[in-house]
């Protein structure tokens, strides 16, 4: 539930609309038998006018649902959707971590382990105003316990810092320039949503192999396991 102070805008007729957007996004692709690589970096999503406005896309009035040219935008693929967005941030700001894990649950099939007990919280009054979210997360990293797996998430994470808790462009983090740089673990270094979505595309065979063990499992109602291997 985002914050009514921090985002005055957001309603549930925006909530709504995040939903849709992505469930029919997800039906183009099935009914059209189009890429699945779609899902990571389709120039395309099915907007109406509130969302469009929400996301700076001028030229789409009313309330119905068409699809929509995201060229140049800055939007493309389900992870600069709003719905994946706001489901992987907090109420009051975004997630790194929180976004960093859904990418490596949904995208590249490699799920981190469970944090260790008694991990410390960030500073929220901190966040943005004395520090970037980047700063008190280098800082956390320091902490070898923890490092091993933010070393994995937070980098994907940081590629969606220009979009806010729910999934709104930005610029800033508070009063802090935002750096949507990241390094990942074997060296490889992007800029921004663009750039992280190309290294995600380049993991074509580990996101059709997640893709297929998601839809197996929704298939037969049950988690799969080392015996269905040979049908994904």
């Amino acid at each position: 539930q985002p914050d009514r102070e921090r985002f005055p805008d957001f309603d549930e007729y925006l909530r709504a609309s995040m939903i849709k957007e992505t469930e029919m996004v997800f039906q183009y692709v099935m009914k059209q038998d189009r890429s699945v690589l779609d899902f990571i970096n389709g120039p395309y999503s099915f907007l109406n006018e509130r969302l469009a406005r929400h996301y700076g896309i001028a030229g789409v009035t009313g309330t119905e649902f068409r699809k929509v040219d995201l060229i140049g935008t800055g939007r493309s693929g389900v992870i600069t959707h709003a719905s994946v967005l706001a489901v992987s941030s907090y109420g009051n700001r975004t997630s790194v971590v929180l976004r960093g894990k859904w990418i490596l649950e949904n995208i590249l099939n490699a799920p981190p382990p469970p944090p260790p007990a008694n991990v410390p919280s960030l500073d929220e009054d901190a966040v943005g105003a004395s520090a970037s979210l980047r700063q008190q997360m280098e800082q956390h990293r320091k902490n070898p316990t923890c490092a091993t797996c933010h070393t994995r998430m937070d980098p994907l994470g940081f590629g969606l810092e220009n979009y806010d808790a729910v999934g709104a462009w930005r610029r800033m983090d508070g009063k802090f320039l935002i750096d949507s740089s990241g390094v990942l673990p074997d060296g490889r270094t992007f800029q921004g949503a663009d750039g992280l979505k190309d290294i995600l595309a380049g993991n074509r065979d580990a996101f059709a192999e997640c893709l297929a063990e998601k839809m197996l499992t929704y298939a037969l109602g049950r988690g799969v396991d080392y015996r269905d291997m040979p049908a994904v």
